[in-house]
């Protein structure tokens, strides 16, 4: 007979499983084969990524309903693949030449995408390598990059299109220009870091010599490009002096005072200075009163010619102090205050960012969103949790034209091609390098430079991964897709964007339902970063956990709308988890000695209560699980797995099959029975969730199955359905019921009263009228096993409780225990009283921080939702010891 090792080698069946399950084709999708599709697109890491916690949480919640899909007889299809990530990924590499003493610039375009491409063969593939050591049931055949020819042939058709259709357009406008990196940022690759500054109060004097304003502003240096002086036109301090006008200090420039609504008057002095060509606020304002753009700082954070010969050339840096020297020395720095403030950095390599005014490819975005607001509000697409809608709407109400031009070498090149012989003239925009100028046949065009936003082509992931522009089966059978699984963050940037493009572009929705994933914090409730050094490596814990164990405790805590809490001892529960049904199993193992393979089957009006209520509990464990996961309640379906293996199954049918076990006979062959059909169809309902240690013990324990085998292994097995009728009577349904509940009250008393863990106990029932006990006989002998009892005696309902017996009232009886000889009762009223000190001392200091004003501003909804669940757990302490001492009180 197979035996199993004493403990689960999780690295080695990781290995061994995923291997064999990916050579089998059991993740490959067919567009011919039969069944309802279900189809979703894993959100592309970045080419550069290395798996973090947020990609391990999202990838495991997309697995566990891919493989429930694939076990229901759905058509799966789950895309893996990366994002080229332009600006992240050409920082890599610049970093890596610079090693070399080189830039870019030194290789050359061509040259330098050459190492580019190197550098992603070489290393790209890292996240992915990880995302299978993550269990991910992919459909690895179809891996796909952004960049792959397909992909950027999708990319150029709906660039062309859109601007043909007077969609995408180039034009001048203010966008986040990186000095550093040398391009245009997406807001996403945008940081706004916490700053101390200062707010500098200046004097503009008025040109008639009737005194002067003082403006505030955090930017001293951008003076040099204003245009104007704004107040609010309902602030009484200035109405009377809008219209007139100011000379610019340091630079002499007349410029106007006018009154626009955006003035927020609580800011500084109420006055602001307008520098349309440095700030987006100050650019809307100025397109407003049809002020001038004067730019003072160029590309590389320097001061232009425009700032004027004493600060041209001077850093963003040096010329601020310049500005605050020449300003005191001319008596017009009124005072300097220190002042916090959000400072926009970019993500890549923290430099702080410049507006800008520049001329770009931008992308007209109202019209898009309308549709892509109208597919949402109509329920054609639903996000879970719902109130994450409001946060999608709120972007699109409020969108501005896309800037979807960048600056860099490495990404899909901007299908535009310039003629020099044309000066003037539009550029030609088409899928293919065009032959020649159509107006003057010119051979030699010039490519625009600039190469899209990394959001533009991840914006098409959806189709364009199944072969769009083609036709493809592919598209025809998989989209829509059905579900997108992400992370709260990038809702505007991507989730949007694909919304519009899918409705665009491929004519409907790119998705059904949007999960959006909770965030990932500390034990401590903290959000991980890697400032405060408690990122969380998920290969590390993978590696100390077992992968099992690390899904698992993922699916277990993603609540929706709340952030997820990772600790030590949650990691270690989930292992312990694992060892527990590796236990079950050796323990189903070792008493199959000379039974047949498979078992027969065994009509179910042959087996006893106590079989048939496993089975029934199965039942229902299956329908919940699977409800639950149809509704993205992950933590949902993971409790009732972990609630059904570990309590009713091991807990107790395990010890109520030790007895029929041992006597054999028909007895033992129902307990088998029962205990290799719960194992095969719970197993099943694990796999999602921990597929490797449910593979591996379905693996061992097949051959016994009393039912053939659907499948060779797991992952391609037909998914359990509960009974269609009930395996138990109300009567017997109740039966089981009380005979837990008795059960549960006599280990408590003999914990109570300190009974040895093994000794035999005298219980008894007193019932609390004259039915109550009807039907005792179908249980009390699972009751007498299961809690240890020598005996259960029944009592009278007028019947006086004996002494030296302490009892437990439930709702039908009264469940009593002997106490032992040497029991003090004195003693225990005494430790029960200290332990109720405890409580009461630890209740009301949590009950005076959740009711602390000041704490609840400041504490984030997470930690408040803890601290109330802890002050729960400690009034059901304090209740349970005012129960436990009202028994002990009853003793005779």
């Amino acid at each position: 007979m197979m035996e199993l090792s004493k403990t689960f080698d999780s690295k080695a069946a990781e290995e061994r499983w995923f291997q064999l399950w990916i050579d089998r084709g059991y993740f490959t999708a067919d567009p011919a084969r039969s069944g309802e599709p279900f189809s979703i697109v894993i959100p592309p890491p970045n080419v550069t990524g290395q798996l973090h916690l947020g990609h391990a949480l999202n990838v495991t919640l997309q697995d566990v309903i891919v493989r429930m899909r694939r076990m229901q007889g759905f058509n799966t299809l789950w895309i893996p693949g990366t994002d080229h990530a332009g600006i992240a990924t050409q920082n890599v590499v610049e970093r890596e030449i610079a090693k070399q003493g080189l830039t870019r610039h030194d290789l050359g375009r061509e040259k330098f995408v050459a190492r580019v491409w190197e550098w992603k063969e070489t290393y790209g593939g890292k996240i992915l390598h990880q995302l299978r050591r993550l269990g991910a049931s992919c459909d690895w055949s179809r891996e796909r990059f952004t960049l792959d020819p397909g992909l950027s042939r999708a990319v150029a058709r709906v660039f062309v299109s859109l601007y043909r259709e007077g969609l995408i357009y180039r034009g001048h406008r203010m966008i986040n220009w990186c000095p550093r990196c040398e391009t245009a940022l997406s807001d996403l690759e945008v940081d706004h870091k916490d700053a101390r500054g200062n707010l500098w109060h200046i004097r503009y004097p008025f040109v008639d010599g009737s005194g002067s304003i003082t403006v505030a502003t955090t930017r001293p240096e951008t003076m040099l490009g204003d245009t104007a002086v704004a107040v609010n036109p309902a602030d009484d301090r200035y109405r009377a002096m809008v219209g007139k006008t100011l000379r610019l200090p340091l630079a002499g420039r007349e410029i106007p005072l006018i009154a626009d609504a955006a003035v927020e008057r609580e800011f500084g002095t109420g006055a602001v200075k307008i520098t349309p060509a440095h700030d987006f606020n100050d650019f809307e304002i100025g397109r407003r009163h049809q002020l001038p753009q004067i730019s003072v700082i160029d590309i590389h954070g320097r001061m232009s010619d425009q700032a004027g010969a004493a600060y041209a050339g001077l850093s963003r840096e040096e010329a601020r102090k310049r500005v605050v020297a020449d300003l005191e020395a001319q008596g017009l720095l009124e005072k300097v205050e220190p002042h916090a403030h959000k400072l926009a950095v970019c993500s890549r390599c923290d430099t702080v960012v410049e507006p800008l005014i520049s001329e770009q490819w931008f992308m007209r975005m109202s019209d898009l969103a309308a549709s892509a607001k109208e597919a949402v509000r109509d329920g054609r697409t639903t996000f879970h949790p719902k109130h994450w809608e409001n946060t999608y709407f709120a972007w699109l109400d409020n969108i501005q034209d896309w800037c979807v031009s960048r600056q860099l070498w490495w990404g899909h090149r901007i299908p535009a091609y310039w003629c020099d012989r044309c000066p003037g003239e539009p550029p030609i925009v088409a899928e293919e390098r065009p032959a020649a100028c159509p107006k003057c046949g010119n051979a030699e065009l010039r490519q625009d430079e600039d190469v899209l936003d990394t959001w533009f082509s991840s914006g098409l992931w959806p189709f364009s991964t199944l072969g769009w522009p083609d036709d493809t089966p592919e598209m025809r059978r998989y989209y829509p897709t059905t579900l997108l699984v992400t992370g709260f963050d990038i809702i505007f940037f991507w989730v949007a964007r694909m919304m519009m493009l899918g409705l665009k572009c491929a004519g409907d929705i790119p998705f059904r339902d949007v999960y959006i994933t909770p965030l990932v914090r500390d034990q401590f409730g903290k959000k991980m970063t890697k400032s405060r050094g408690n990122v969380v490596d998920p290969l590390e814990i993978m590696e100390r956990y077992g992968t099992d164990a690390v899904r698992f405790t993922l699916a277990q805590l993603a609540v929706q709308g709340r952030d997820l809490i990772l600790s030590d001892d949650r990691l270690a529960a989930s292992r312990a988890f694992a060892n527990k049904i590796w236990n079950a199993a050796r323990f189903v193992m070792m008493n199959l000695d000379g039974a047949s393979q498979p078992l027969p089957l065994i009509a179910e009006e042959k087996l006893g209560l106590a079989e048939r209520w496993i089975l029934d509990r199965l039942d229902e464990a299956i329908r919940n699980v699977t409800r639950a996961i149809d509704e993205y309640e992950f933590n949902n379906a993971a409790m009732v797995v972990y609630q059904f293996i570990w309590h009713e199954f091991c807990d107790w049918y395990i010890e109520l099959a030790k007895e029929p076990l041992r006597a054999g006979g028909e007895r033992a062959d129902g307990a088998r029975y029962v205990l290799l059909t719960c194992f095969d169809r719970m197993l099943r309902i694990l796999h999602p969730f921990m597929p490797f240690i449910s593979e591996e013990l379905w693996q061992a324990l097949r051959p016994w199955f009393p039912d053939h085998p659907d499948a060779d292994h797991l992952p391609i097995a037909k998914w359990p359905v509960p009974a269609a009728s009930p395996r138990l009577s109300e009567d017997e349904r109740t039966a089981m019921t009380r005979c837990i509940e008795a059960t549960q009250a006599i280990n408590s008393l003999r914990a109570l009263v300190g009974h040895h863990p093994g000794a035999r106990v005298e219980a008894l029932l007193r019932p609390i009228n004259g039915d109550s006990l009807r039907g005792v006989d179908r249980w009390s002998e699972y009751a007498k096993a299961l809690g240890k009892a020598a005996k259960i005696g029944v009592m009278g309902v007028a019947e006086e409780r004996p002494k030296r017996v302490v009892f437990s009232p439930l709702e039908w009886a009264e469940v009593g225990v002997a106490v032992p000889p040497e029991f003090d009762s004195d003693k225990a009223h005494a430790a029960l009283h200290k332990k109720l000190i405890e409580v009461e001392v630890h209740l009301e200091r949590h009950l005076e921080r959740a009711q602390n004003p000041g704490f609840r501003a400041k504490a984030d909804p997470e930690t408040i939702a803890e601290i109330n669940e802890r002050i729960e757990e400690l009034k059901a302490q304090r209740e349970l010891i005012a129960i436990q001492h009202a028994q002990l009180l009853r003793l005779g």
